[in-house]
């Protein structure tokens, strides 16, 4: 059984996926001749966009536990890394972003950290750091020879990220071939700045997560520890933050409170209790009440998800204004307004094309005139613009057993489950 706070915290919550030495950790994160409260830990986060979305908000709360245990995160931007590409999970070459572009990303990110954690200079503050401070400044030579030697190409070839690319015959670049060096060699200089000890991320960084550990120890002598968090899916196999209408970004000039707060009203039923854990502060008692409620009554545990969740990221205002324009659309403007509605079955909705629900629904004439009106953004998912033409509903598009569709402003229509 663990005794340290962080890490009870992090089974207690689901975050846990894998860790490189659970027991030696636990034993670090509560030894007070290091230092009360957990160890310092980071998580890195590369530049490819100007804003991160809710598939990163997982690490980002790992980052939150940690600091919340008396532990220091360190946020690690990529302005290094960014300029050669993780491989892991992609099917294809990343692209290649110029200095000016990941600079400016960069800059786009940084105010969502602040809402999660506490920088400053004391000893549990966090702090951001980015690794082009010392990659950028990488001798070639000198780096194979010092740190290069320590990397097997034989045991490279069987991470997931590089073997999964190899077997589908998909082009793999020297340039990402050398990701997983200078992300181990990332860990190195860390604790050797800043005395890290912890790298976290998620399930698909436990090869490059694992070869660090590994560095450090050859390198330095020194003992580091890796901890992995699951690939967070909905209950219907679904990746997380993805919808119909996009991805669901977490600056707000991408995404804004109230489609955020929806998002999170629509959380499937059987994910409610989970996502409580993992992406709130609730405390666990009442997770443990909202979680048992059955019937209509889960609503209200989606809404104070939807509301705690939005709190967090926007602000407590900005969630009370979320929740009540929802309650007014969905509970006082949808009914009030005697919407026209149309009857299918749930298994129906599950897969449908945006551009087939607004035909069934009489909104237009075809699915084509559908399409056509979504490339000019005349056509809404719960008030969402949807903005691909294959994109499809699914079970968590349904809010209180509808799909609120829109053409325009004043094209109305709701396809309920029946």
């Amino acid at each position: 059984m663990t005794k340290s706070a962080f890490l009870r915290a992090i089974l207690d919550r689901g975050f846990l996926h894998q860790c490189t030495d659970m027991e030696a950790l636990d034993a670090l994160a509560q030894d007070p001749k290091a230092r009360p409260g957990a160890p310092v830990g980071y998580i890195g986060f590369d530049l490819t966009a100007s804003s991160l979305h809710v598939g990163s908000l997982v690490q980002i709360m790992m980052l939150r536990r940690l600091q919340q245990a008396g532990g220091k995160p360190i946020v690690l931007m990529g302005g290094g890394t960014t300029r050669v590409g993780d491989p892991s999970g992609r099917d294809e070459t990343r692209k290649i972003l110029t200095s000016e572009e990941i600079e400016a990303n960069k800059v786009s990110i940084l105010r969502v950290f602040e809402k999660f954690l506490a920088f400053g200079d004391g000893p549990a503050d966090a702090i951001m750091v980015d690794n082009s401070e010392w990659l950028l400044k990488l001798n070639y030579i000198d780096f194979l020879r010092d740190v290069g030697k320590h990397f097997s190409v034989n045991r490279m070839l069987t991470m997931d990220s590089v073997k999964l690319r190899l077997e589908r015959e998909q082009p793999l670049s020297f340039i990402e071939f050398n990701y997983m060096v200078l992300q181990g060699y990332d860990f190195v200089e860390l604790n050797r700045r800043y005395k890290c000890v912890l790298q976290m991320g998620g399930s698909d960084q436990w090869g490059n997560i694992v070869n660090g550990v590994e560095l450090g120890r050859r390198m330095d002598g020194v003992e580091l520890f890796g901890l992995t968090t699951p690939l967070i899916t909905t209950s219907s196999g679904a990746k997380m933050g993805k919808t119909a209408q996009g991805a669901v970004w977490l600056n707000p000039d991408l995404l804004s409170p109230f489609d955020y707060w929806q998002f999170w009203r629509n959380t499937e039923d059987a994910d409610v209790g989970r996502f409580l854990k993992l992406f709130t502060d609730i405390p666990p008692a009442e997770i443990a009440r909202l979680e048992a409620l059955e019937g209509a009554e889960i609503n209200d545990a989606k809404k104070a998800l939807a509301t705690a969740a939005t709190a967090m990221l926007h602000g407590p205002q900005a969630a009370e204004e979320a929740a009540e324009a929802a309650r007014k659309t969905f509970e006082q403007g949808v009914r009030a307004e005697g919407l026209p509605s149309v009857t299918v079955s749930a298994a129906e909705i599950e897969g449908m094309r945006i551009s087939a629900a607004f035909e069934r629904a009489g909104l237009v004439a075809s699915r084509g005139e559908a399409k056509r009106h979504i490339a000019a953004g005349a056509l809404r998912v719960n008030d969402a613009p949807v903005t691909d033409e294959n994109a499809a509903l699914s079970a968590a598009d349904l809010v209180d057993g509808a799909v609120k569709l829109s053409l325009g402003k004043k094209k109305h229509a709701l396809l309920r489950a029946g």
